[in-house]
């Protein structure tokens, strides 16, 4: 029989991004879905039940912090890790993200763009151990 793998939703507007990730979870014998924007990103956590969520930040229609919210007070999913990827770190005093990151973002984690796959990898290894 199958070992189940660990499933990961990627949510991000890039379209090489999500490949870039999508490679180098697969590498790490991870099942990846992906999602390219916060509402879709919510929609396909319901339906495929992620063990833990990468979620970008800056995305249209809805952006990583509303989803991220949303998905933390969802009964079925607030118990799936959320790791969250920016790239608006280096020049987060100008944008209105300042305000949200002050607020207090519910994510389990984050990681700056662009991505180290290796930074990745650990980190969501220790969401997983943590769930």
């Amino acid at each position: 029989m199958e070992e189940k793998k660990t499933k990961v939703l990627v949510v991000d507007d890039e379209p090489d991004v999500v490949e870039m990730l999508k490679m180098v979870l697969e590498n790490a014998s991870y099942e990846v879905v992906s999602a390219f924007d916060g509402r879709r990103g919510i929609e396909k956590a319901k339906k495929e039940k992620p063990d833990v969520i990468v979620l970008d930040l800056m995305m249209p229609e809805m952006d990583g912090f509303e989803a991220c919210k949303a998905m933390k007070h969802d009964p079925e999913l607030k118990r799936v890790p959320i790791l969250v990827l920016t790239a608006i770190g280096q020049h987060i005093s100008h944008t209105k993200y300042a305000r949200d990151l002050g607020l207090g973002l519910e994510s389990d984690d984050y990681i700056d763009k662009p991505v180290d796959p290796t930074v990745l990898l650990k980190r969501i290894a220790t969401l997983l151990r943590k769930g």
